[in-house]
């Protein structure tokens, strides 16, 4: 308890594996969410005539380059996090050296 009052151990480790597997969750139901909106609000018109007018090759390569987006964003999260979780482990390292002295 003395080692947590005195900022010696970190509950930012543990909270940050927490916001991790929420946005990774999240972050797909966003993006189709803000998918939907856009079409909605901007392309409403146009998403009708293109609907009529696009082709199945055309419909999938459009659900690759969202899906590959995805991905991407996906991949980017978990390097962000893996980035903050070294940081901490590096944070440990440090202290257990100081602690031996």
């Amino acid at each position: 308890m003395q080692d947590f009052l005195t900022f010696q151990t970190f509950i930012t480790p543990t909270l940050l594996l927490i916001i991790y597997y929420v946005g990774a969750l999240v972050i797909p139901l966003l993006c189709w969410y803000f998918t939907l909106w856009v079409k909605k609000a901007y392309l409403s018109e146009v998403s009708e005539n293109i609907k009529l007018r696009t082709t199945a090759k055309q419909r999938f390569m459009l659900f690759m380059i969202f899906f590959i987006t995805l991905l991407c964003m996906e991949i980017f999260w978990r390097v962000i996090f893996e980035f903050f979780i070294a940081y901490f482990d590096m944070h440990d390292a440090l202290m257990k050296i100081n602690n031996i002295k």
